[in-house]
């Protein structure tokens, strides 16, 4: 019996014991909470410092290789793409160097990115593509920047600057069309800006009654009195097809690039005013309907 009180009595007093212990660390950590909140809150503050000085830092060096990249005549587009890539770079380095700061191993982070690399490789191979494709399109320049391409699924427009996984466009009526490097770099490209001249053809239907001999003679007229079109290069006026609804004249000739597009919307014109003058029409879709009386 008095065993059984002793062991009671020593149960009843490592309680209590253990419920002072238990306060005791409690007074302590709320003792020291505002001295941990005020070292936290000081290491926050200097990682915003450092992260305020790094990205001036990444500008100021992003600024300085511009200007060489400008010194050097390097290419526009890989000098964009360039300085994409090293925004990029610099920006993680400072990120990990923050990380860092807070106690969190470097070593442990490429360990746990490279052990990662296959499945995040699988997950973003989309883009791992775009930014390869980027590499490729800069090494072998099919295209420039301003240069007027158009691509195998029919996008076109102004090349106005080469990203690290994009490139952006612009089309006459001033849209914006982003294409991936991707897809430019496995498909095929038209590049109308390469050469100094460009030919023009354009169809002109004229009617099945019409002297095709006099038509031909106006439209190469008009070919001659334009000044945008280039009057040493041959200029050809010929039997395109014999369409359903009349027979299709192509005008053939050559223009400077840059003057391509107003010197065809001023022959298309043209040739509409002087075949109007020449009374040769044009002649548009017509659908002739035959009703006969049904018999009784």
């Amino acid at each position: 019996m008095e065993q059984q009180i002793m062991e009671e009595q020593i149960k009843e007093i490592e309680s209590i014991a253990s419920d002072e212990l238990r306060m005791g660390l409690i007074e302590n950590y709320l003792q020291e909470l505002p001295d941990k909140l005020l070292r936290f809150g000081i290491r926050v503050l200097l990682a915003l410092v450092v992260f305020f000085i790094g990205t001036q830092l990444i500008k100021l060096i992003r600024r300085i290789l511009r200007k060489s990249f400008q010194r050097r005549n390097v290419d526009i587009g890989v000098s964009r793409f360039l300085d994409s890539l090293v925004k990029a770079v610099l920006y993680i380095l400072l990120l990990f160097m923050i990380a860092s700061y807070f106690g969190l191993d470097a070593t442990s982070v490429v360990a746990l990115v490279g052990s990662a690399g296959v499945a995040i490789g699988l997950a973003v191979q989309g883009s791992l593509s775009n930014f390869a494709g980027g590499v490729l399109i800069l090494l072998l320049k099919p295209f420039k920047i301003g240069d007027y391409i158009r691509d195998a699924a029919g996008n076109e427009g102004t090349v106005e600057e080469v990203q690290l996984f994009y490139t952006r466009l612009i089309t006459p009526d001033r849209h914006i069309v982003i294409v991936p490097n991707g897809a430019l770099a496995n498909s095929n490209i038209l590049n109308m800006s390469t050469t100094e001249e460009r030919r023009l053809d354009l169809q002109i239907s004229i009617s099945y009654d019409a002297d095709i001999r006099r038509a031909k003679e106006i439209l190469l007229a008009a070919m001659n009195a334009d000044q945008g079109v280039l009057q040493e290069q041959e200029k050809q006026v010929f039997v395109e097809e014999l369409a359903d609804n009349g027979v299709v004249l192509c005008m053939r000739c050559y223009s400077k690039n840059e003057l391509f597009w107003e010197t065809k919307w001023r022959l298309l014109e043209a040739a509409k005013y002087a075949l109007d003058e020449a009374g040769i029409s044009i002649p548009f879709p017509q659908l002739d309907v035959h009703m006969r009386k049904a018999e009784k």
